[in-house]
């Protein structure tokens, strides 16, 4: 038991979150060179040298850029077993960060030193504000021109609601970047520019106020050094575990992950800061990690990680106890035992077998097409649940139509597949069957994903159809004939996968036209 115990404090679990090229991505490539994941660290915008960052490993990822999915990486540094859930930035893909944030322990929060706080970081911290997760900041391309650091320190504060704690503190920025003063240990570390990923920089310990410093950084540097200081330790809140673990002070970093300064300051900062797995909320109250047997949730689902196999993974959040290899486990949802061989730890989509993984840990199990997003697992004797994940309704219609009419087989195969992982959502005409497929999206550049990997990963060229609908709801009463509703001329009736019936509306006033004229009718925007 006390290795048990042990192997679980080690564990720290968290998300990394931003607005789309905050350095997200390359933040987390840096963290997993110190930790020697890898070797070297692939560019995001790598085209030319072919180099792509390793947690964006969709073709499409690589191609334009950006990430699209959510990525888990696990690696060890120095005591810690780390599990970084890296997701993606861009608002359209939002839907699979919110998932993946019930998964976390805590959370890093990446901001742009010259833009501060941007629409969809704005976004990502209410949720992370939802389920309480301590928050900590690293501010980002100080090597680059940058707002006034105290500027962006209230940005953070009026914009986001949250008081902040610089662990420490900026020299300059741009090409005027001379490094990072440490508050706690008084120490002035130097900058020089990193080239090919590789570590360069220089720390001394100096007090403000040294003449060695003039020498360090330049009189002028360290004259405005000691007045901000100054400023800063009777203006700042002081550092606070318990208020950082309760997401109310956000401890704040700074410094460059495309050169790397500042990364491993920050990275064993907050792996001291941050906790090993807490308890859970489940239907039968808190689960302890330590003191209970195995449980865990779904909160991802992947097909086509590996084109070889054309396989499909689930992607489970230990929350308790320990996991070992070929266990029989109670799929609740399912209301059945299943034996989860062959468990494999990841590295975006690079994979091995392990044997063991314990709480706090991100496991990849062979999915049959049995899991559902949000599906607990516990022991054969056990029957709790953990608290669902959020749905979110789809705001773009579209009518999906495949160009080969001989495809229809690995057409119907591939958008079901991409529907089950969250993404997409599909209907159909109410009183056909799948002749005709809609697909709701929560953002647009969703349908790009969708028609390029109905093509490249099942063979299925596609056409869509943009549909002027705007506002959906689900028909809750359960007897109910809708083909009797009234509804305006603009309203389409559909239904889900699940045969669940929904109406979709051009227009806000026509869901009210609906209620008024279908006495009883009762809608939801959340699908059963």
């Amino acid at each position: 038991m006390l290795e048990y115990k042990n192997e679980i404090k080690r564990r720290r679990t968290f998300a990394i979150i931003s607005h789309p090229d905050a350095g997200k991505t390359t933040l987390t490539e840096k963290l997993l060179l110190f930790g020697g994941a890898i070797n070297l660290a692939g560019s995001v915008k790598g085209r030319k040298t072919e180099k792509h960052a390793v947690s964006d490993w969709m073709e499409i990822e690589k191609k334009r850029g950006i990430s699209v999915t959510s990525s888990v990486m696990q690696f060890n540094y120095k005591d810690y077993c780390i599990n970084i859930l890296d997701t993606p930035g861009h608002q359209d893909f939002s839907e699979d960060t919110y998932r993946t944030l019930m998964a976390a322990d805590s959370a890093v929060m990446v901001i742009d030193a010259s833009k501060g706080v941007e629409n969809q970081t704005i976004k990502l911290f209410k949720v992370c504000v939802m389920r309480n997760i301590p928050i900590f900041t690293f501010i980002n391309k100080l090597d680059r021109e940058a707002k006034d650091t105290f500027e962006l320190l209230d940005e953070i504060e009026s914009v986001l609601g949250i008081r902040t704690c610089p662990i420490n503190w900026p020299i300059g920025s741009g090409k005027n970047f001379k490094g990072i003063y440490n508050r706690n240990s008084k120490r002035i570390t130097r900058f020089y520019a990193a080239n090919n990923g590789q570590k360069a920089l220089e720390s001394v310990e100096v007090e403000l106020g040294d003449a060695q410093v003039d020498t360090l950084i330049g009189k002028d540097n360290h004259d405005i050094l000691s007045e901000e200081i100054e400023l800063l330790d009777g203006a700042s809140s002081d550092f606070d575990l318990d208020l950082v673990l309760n997401g109310e002070l956000t401890p704040v970093f700074f410094g460059s992950a495309l050169t790397n300064f500042g990364v491993e300051t920050f990275l064993k900062n907050f792996l001291s800061m941050t906790t090993s797995p807490l308890p859970r909320e489940s239907s039968e109250g808190k689960i302890d990690p330590i003191n209970n047997e195995f449980s865990a949730f779904v909160f991802k689902i992947q097909a086509n990680m590996n084109k070889a196999h054309r396989d499909r993974i689930a992607f489970i959040r230990l929350c308790s106890g320990k996991f070992t290899a070929g266990m029989e486990v109670n799929h609740v949802q399912g209301n059945k035992k299943i034996r989860l061989a062959q468990p494999q730890q990841l590295m975006a989509q690079e994979r091995k077998i392990v044997e063991e993984a314990y709480a706090g840990d991100i496991i990849g199990v062979f999915d049959p097409g049995i899991f559902s997003i949000g599906d607990t697992l516990c022991m054969p004797d056990q029957k709790f649940t953990y608290a669902g994940i959020p749905t979110f309704s789809p705001e773009h219609f579209a009518k999906v139509r495949q160009v080969d009419t001989m495809k229809r087989k690995q057409f119907l195969k591939g958008i079901s597949q991409i529907a089950q992982e969250g993404a997409i959502q599909i209907f159909q005409e109410y009183n056909t069957g799948m002749e005709e497929i809609i697909v709701g999206v929560v953002g647009v550049l969703q349908f790009d994903v969708l028609k390029y990997r109905l093509e490249y990963e099942y063979g299925v060229e596609v056409l869509l159809d943009m549909l002027p609908y705007e506002y959906i709801r689900w028909v809750e009463n359960k007897n109910i004939d809708v083909n009797t509703l009234s509804v305006s001329s603009d309203t389409k009736k559909v239904k889900d996968l699940k045969g669940n019936p929904l109406l979709l509306f051009v227009h806000r006033w026509s869901i009210q036209t609906a209620l008024d004229r279908n006495k009883d009718l009762k809608l939801s925007e959340f699908g059963r």
